[in-house]
This record gives structure tokens, C-alpha cells and sequence, in this order.
């Protein structure tokens, strides 16, 4: 079942951030111009046509929304969802971050409730889950925390995702999916176009860089 990619993929990125402390952090950046590029296309190309053809008004007022929810999480997450964490430059060990935790976990909740209706959306968001938990992992570390405390925060963060697209299965939430669906596309709008027009080193876009966000978007096509 594809549900659990996103679940599987911050696992992997987990264990592999605890034995892998890259100096550089050129091809995650690589990854996540590929999954930014890939959510933007399939929510554009598979997301938007079958959403409009429900007929229902005012679905755009919910893709603003899911913009501003977005930029409100962003706040509190200090841009983590696309690869944006930053410790403090004191040594000491830093509490529990609580306001980053809960706003990715609401993110990633969010994330999750089209993939019951669009499958192949867990490809992208598993792809786009990996970069993140490597980085996100390695803050965690050297920030100090307890490593149980760092497992049990990747664990619930994995878990976000497969759980909103559980709940989307509700009859409560099935109700309205087309404007939760609306929501998330706003949330995916925001998060793929920032990863895609962040400008990088130098306020260029590389040529490795523009192959990947090439084929990102021509991956998303067929499915």
C-alpha cells in the first residue's frame, strides 16, 4: 500500500541521518527541488481538473486558505518543510521544540487526507518526507536532545501523514473532502513553489537544479 510511503521514508531518512552527517547539503537540496517540482505538477496537472469538476463553489476561498494556513505553520516551523531548521548558535542543549513539532505534525496531517482519493500523491510527499527527516534529524542531534526524545519526535512525524489519510476515510471528514482536498492543495501550492523558486547559492538556479525540477514535473505526468 502506498499510504505508508510517507511513514516508511522519514524512517529511513531518520536512521540514515544518525549514521550519515553529510557536511554538505547540495543533493538533499537536489531532492527536494525533484519532490518539490513533482507535488506542484501532480496537483496542477491530477489535483486541480478532477477538484473543479465536482462543481462545488467556492474552492478556490479554500485553496487561499490552505495558502495562509501554510504561512501561518511556516511561522512556528521556521520554513522546516522545505529544508529550513536552525539551531542556536550556543552549545547548551536546547527544551523540546514544541511549536516546530506541532506544526509539522499538522502539516503532514494535512498532506495526507488526498492520498486516499489520489494514491500516486504518496510517492511525492514520501519523497519530499525524506530530505526533511534527514535534516530535520540532524538538528534534533546537535541540538542535544535525548536520542529517545529525537525517536519518539520522528516516529510521530512519520506517522502524521498515513493518519490524516486514515481520517479522510471518516464519514464526518468524507463529507467535505473536496474542500479539505482544496485546503491541502493551497498547503502543497505553497510548499512546492517555495522550494522550486528559492533562488540558491549566489541567486542562481544551477544546471543540476533545473534538471531535477525538469524532471520532477515530468515524472508527475502519467500517473
Amino acid at each position: 500500500m502506498p499510504y505508508f510511503f510517507p511513514f516508511i521514508s522519514v524512517l529511513i531518512g531518520y536512521v540514515l541521518a544518525l549514521f550519515w552527517q553529510p557536511k554538505s547539503r547540495k543533493n538533499l537540496k537536489l531532492i527536494l527541488a525533484f519532490s518539490g517540482s513533482f507535488l506542484l505538477s501532480m496537483t496542477v496537472i491530477h489535483l486541480l481538473p478532477e477538484l473543479f469538476q465536482s462543481g462545488q463553489k467556492h474552492l478556490g476561498l479554500w485553496i487561499m486558505g490552505g495558502i495562509v494556513t501554510q504561512i501561518v505553520l511556516e511561522y512556528f516551523s521556521k520554513g522546516a518543510e522545505h529544508g529550513h531548521v536552525h539551531k542556536d548558535k550556543s552549545h547548551a542543549a536546547m527544551a523540546i521544540p514544541w511549536a516546530l513539532f506541532v506544526s509539522l505534525a499538522i502539516h503532514a496531517l494535512f498532506e495526507g487526507i488526498p492520498v486516499h482519493h489520489y494514491p500516486a500523491l504518496a510517492f511525492g510527499i514520501a519523497i519530499h518526507h525524506f530530505p526533511i527527516a534527514i535534516i530535520l534529524t540532524l538538528f534534533l542531534v546537535q541540538a542535544h536532545l535525548k536520542p529517545w526524545t529525537v525517536a519518539v519526535f520522528m516516529v510521530l512525524f512519520a506517522a502524521m501523514t498515513p493518519l490524516g489519510t486514515l481520517l479522510a476515510q471518516w464519514p464526518q471528514i468524507s463529507a467535505i473532502e473536496n474542500q479539505l482536498t482544496a485546503w491541502v492543495i493551497g498547503i502543497l501550492f505553497h510548499i512546492a513553489s517555495t522550494i522550486i523558486f528559492e533562488s540558491s547559492e549566489g541567486h542562481t538556479f544551477n544546471l543540476a537544479k533545473l534538471a531535477m525540477i525538469v524532471f520532477g514535473i515530468l515524472a508527475a505526468i502519467p500517473l
